[in-house]
């Protein structure tokens, strides 16, 4: 049996195609952080980006978001040494860290929904960024790990 591309191809040499499906669509990264410029600590707020789809978890503008959203962080082989705010479950992160990807993550259960259907995404527990009244410090969750 042959192994999973995942595990023989290096993330800096994954095609397009390769790349966006390890995506769980879980939004996490899309949520805004806070980071202590003392101690490093980052902390997720459950205030996404206002392109986030409420019930996919996909950017409503994917092509462009960058674009739409100047401090868009985007995702790519050679910046991800330098996020390390990516969640723990993030499959970026966990391939980049030569770590498994878990046992719910869609190319492994075969279900596109699972980060939903684990509890794993943020379907249902964010607010869009133009709902946000008052300071991001009072939107601090500590669920997204």
């Amino acid at each position: 049996m042959t192994e999973p591309f995942w595990k023989t191809t290096k993330l800096s040499d994954m095609s397009l195609e390769q790349w966006e499906s390890l995506c769980d669509s879980c939004g996490k990264c899309c949520l805004h952080k806070l980071e202590d410029e003392e101690t490093g600590e980052v902390c997720y707020t459950n205030v996404a980006c206002r392109l986030m789809d409420v019930d996919t978890c996909r950017c409503t503008q994917y092509q462009m978001r960058t674009f739409l959203v100047p401090d868009c962080v985007e995702l790519l082989p050679r910046n991800l040494e330098n996020l390390h705010w990516l969640p723990s479950t993030c499959a970026y992160r966990l391939l980049r860290d030569s770590k498994d990807l878990p046992d719910w993550h869609p190319l492994l259960s075969g279900d596109a929904q699972s980060a939903v259907k684990t509890g794993k995404s943020i379907v249902g527990r964010f607010i869009s960024e133009d709902k946000v009244e008052g300071d991001l410090e009072d939107y601090i969750v500590h669920w997204p790990e």
